[in-house]
């Protein structure tokens, strides 16, 4: 049997009731090698109390595997199944551990396997992240924009920061279609799309195409003046963009009308009202000539 054991792929680890290791197959040995481990016997090394040190290191994926052990050493449940990274300075890997329990003689004993899942990993995340973009513009799609701003948005009400909305039209962009032909109108969203994106490089920002000719971007943890900072830096690379449009009323060349709304998220409203303030200020932004920023701050009270 441990010759069989020595053969497979995935890393096999047997503990007792008390956490202790019993039994490590090759590769496991070989992986903890590879990966410039200490442990150069495992044969009682405690495998919760590896756990519990992960996870009082900050890292929540020992802290998760060590509670599902837990339970099926309690009798809580019969299996236990966990996907989690592993990634070393060189690669992105993923491992799924799975956990059993078998009975030998008078003794329970919990068998836990860890299979490399990388491929499959990276296949999924590819699938995803192609569900998340538009198909023109290549930046996020509307759906992907709703999720991401309402996480954010959960996350600035928490540590009670400030998060920005600006809504982005194109003005005129008919007529832009109607001289020039469709073609000549995708390649102006493509442009604009790529112009957008040098805007929203953190962590908490997006951009996306809103509809149509409409974008949207959002700044977490950013006020209304950092964030009027940028939009107006935007504003201006879009018109030097010089996409034409000769019959738009107020300038030969492609420009934007944006609403900008910054709020601090309080418990009592939701992301909505900030989206209703923006589109406001948008059509204010349109209703005053085009090719400007209109802007107000909320404090959300």
């Amino acid at each position: 049997m441990k010759s069989v054991l020595d053969t497979i792929t995935e890393h096999v680890v047997v503990i007792d009731r008390n956490g202790d290791i019993q039994y490590v197959n090759r590769s496991w040995v070989r992986f903890g090698r590879d990966n410039n481990c200490l442990i150069g016997v495992w044969d009682g090394i405690n495998y919760l109390a590896a756990c519990e040190k992960s996870a009082a290191m900050g890292d929540e994926f020992g802290l998760e595997a060590g509670e599902g052990i837990k339970k099926i050493i309690a009798g809580e449940q019969e299996g236990f199944y966990f996907e989690y990274p592993c990634h070393s300075p060189a690669e992105i890997r993923w491992f799924v551990m799975r956990v059993t329990s078998f009975q030998l003689e008078e003794n329970v004993y919990y068998v836990i396997s860890h299979q490399n899942i990388t491929e499959r990993k990276l296949a999924e995340e590819k699938v995803l992240s192609l569900s998340r973009l538009d198909g023109l513009t290549n930046i996020a799609n509307r759906r992907y924009f709703d999720e991401f701003f309402h996480n954010e948005w959960e996350r600035c009400a928490r540590l009670n920061m400030p998060i920005s909305l600006a809504i982005i039209d194109v003005d005129y962009f008919k007529l832009l279609n109607d001289t020039y032909g469709h073609l000549v109108g995708d390649e102006c969203l493509k442009k604009i799309g790529n112009t957008l994106k040098r805007f929203s490089r953190r962590p908490g920002d997006i951009c996306a195409r809103y509809g149509g000719e409409e974008f949207s971007m959002v700044f977490g943890n950013l006020g209304i003046d950092a964030s009027l900072d940028i939009v107006n830096k935007l504003l201006e690379a879009i018109r030097e963009l010089k996409i034409p449009n000769e019959k738009s009323p107020i300038s030969p060349t492609i420009t934007v009308s944006i609403g900008l709304a910054t709020m601090h998220p309080r418990d009592h409203i939701d992301e909505k009202q900030l989206i209703t303030i923006a589109d406001k200020l948008l059509y204010a932004a349109k209703d005053s000539g085009r090719n400007r920023i209109v802007y107000q701050y909320e404090d959300g009270i």
